[in-house]
């Protein structure tokens, strides 16, 4: 884990992603239509699964179309690495216009780590675009059932910045109080908007420290709420939602760590490299703010399954609690187990780095 500049020319990408019939095109649709979108390129699986072809004005080449609305449409077709550098190319020689942030929507059935994992690990990606956020569509009709039932769509969820419910205006969506307390329950950081209610910018996020920030604490008072506490004795208790062990999201959890004394940074990463390399398929999402030792100001860590982004310094702490706090979605594994391993590595790391824990951050980065 180390620190990497984030240029602010650097072009946000937001993930879109929801299960099948969630209404994916239609939040794409009404995002198009908005001017903050007009300098937009987005990429798509196919363009009949989107439903833009009475937009398309102009084909560039076989994969590149021009929207009427000025966005750029680009086929993916899982290949998303190529796609964004022949944007990325198209645009540095004038071939297309300019754009100044990118939309990637996934099918129905994506995970959407493939994806942020590309453009996070790929050499050439990550000198020109940084991963804004991920958006997930939610179906007010039908959402809590597909929760219970499909893993894909609780792995869409617990990847989410934003969860945005829709259909929630249909006379069939009975329980959108108990789909939002459940998606509480399963990505606690997650903002929910209503998707009649939510302005453009409520879906959106530049890659800027300061926007990100934001969010961050805004994930955090939240996650206070709804996740799960492990204390240091090991005393813990978990939300569970009834006795529903068939379930696709039985063995999911969220769960928050706070801990109190001041944590060695390379410790600290080697833990988490660690924790992931074992269980990364299992460890949805983790996000949170460290104390870390050496420095004043508090360090944001977010990470999806195997995929940590580069820690970034917040400005300054939340409120008046300088303590770490960290929270987790999990699926199948044991909060007290994790949080147990964080304090054993922690005591080694007294023994083994010595005199080496007071080094900073930024020598650490």
């Amino acid at each position: 884990m180390t620190a990497e500049p984030r240029p602010a020319d650097l072009t946000p990408i937001n993930v879109l992603t929801g299960f099948l019939g969630s209404g994916k095109t239609t939040l794409l649709q009404r995002l198009l239509a908005d001017p903050a979108m007009a300098n937009a390129a987005v990429l798509i699986n196919e363009f009949g699964e989107v439903g833009l072809d009475h937009h398309l004005l102009d084909r560039i080449d076989d994969n590149v179309v021009l929207l009427k609305s000025g966005c750029l449409c680009c086929t993916v077709r899982g290949e998303v690495a190529e796609a964004l550098q022949k944007l990325h190319s198209q645009r540095s020689r004038g071939e297309i216009p300019w754009f100044d942030r990118v939309v990637i929507e996934t099918t129905g059935l994506a995970d959407p780590f493939p994806a942020l994992s590309t453009i996070q690990s790929h050499p050439v990606l990550r000198s020109h675009f940084a991963i804004a956020n991920v958006v997930v569509t939610v179906d007010a009709v039908n959402g809590s059932r597909q929760l219970d039932e499909r893993l894909e769509a609780v792995r869409q969820v617990g990847a989410a910045d934003v969860v945005v419910i829709t259909k929630t205006d249909m006379d069939e969506a009975t329980g959108s109080d108990t789909l939002r307390e459940k998606l509480s329950r399963l990505n606690p950081a997650a903002r929910q908007v209503i998707a009649q209610q939510a302005r453009v910018d409520d879906f959106l996020v530049d890659a800027s420290v300061g926007r990100r920030e934001e969010w961050l604490r805004e994930a955090l008072s939240a996650s206070e709420q709804f996740a799960a506490p492990v204390h240091h004795h090991h005393h813990h208790h978990h939300h569970e939602e009834g006795d529903h062990h068939h379930h696709a999201h039985a063995s999911v959890r969220s769960f928050s760590m706070v801990i109190e004394e001041r944590i060695d940074w390379t410790g600290f990463g080697m833990w988490l490299t660690m924790l992931l390399n074992r269980h990364g398929d299992r460890v949805f999402r983790v996000k949170g703010i460290l104390d870390i030792e050496g420095e004043e100001r508090p360090v944001a860590i977010h990470g999806v399954q195997r995929l940590v982004h580069p820690p970034v310094h917040m400005s300054a702490w939340p409120d008046r609690r300088r303590q770490s706090r960290i929270v987790f979605i999990v699926d199948g594994l044991d909060p007290a187990r994790i949080e147990e391993s964080f304090h054993v590595f922690n005591r080694l790391s007294e023994k083994v780095l010595g005199h080496s824990r007071t080094s900073s951050f930024r020598k650490a980065g």
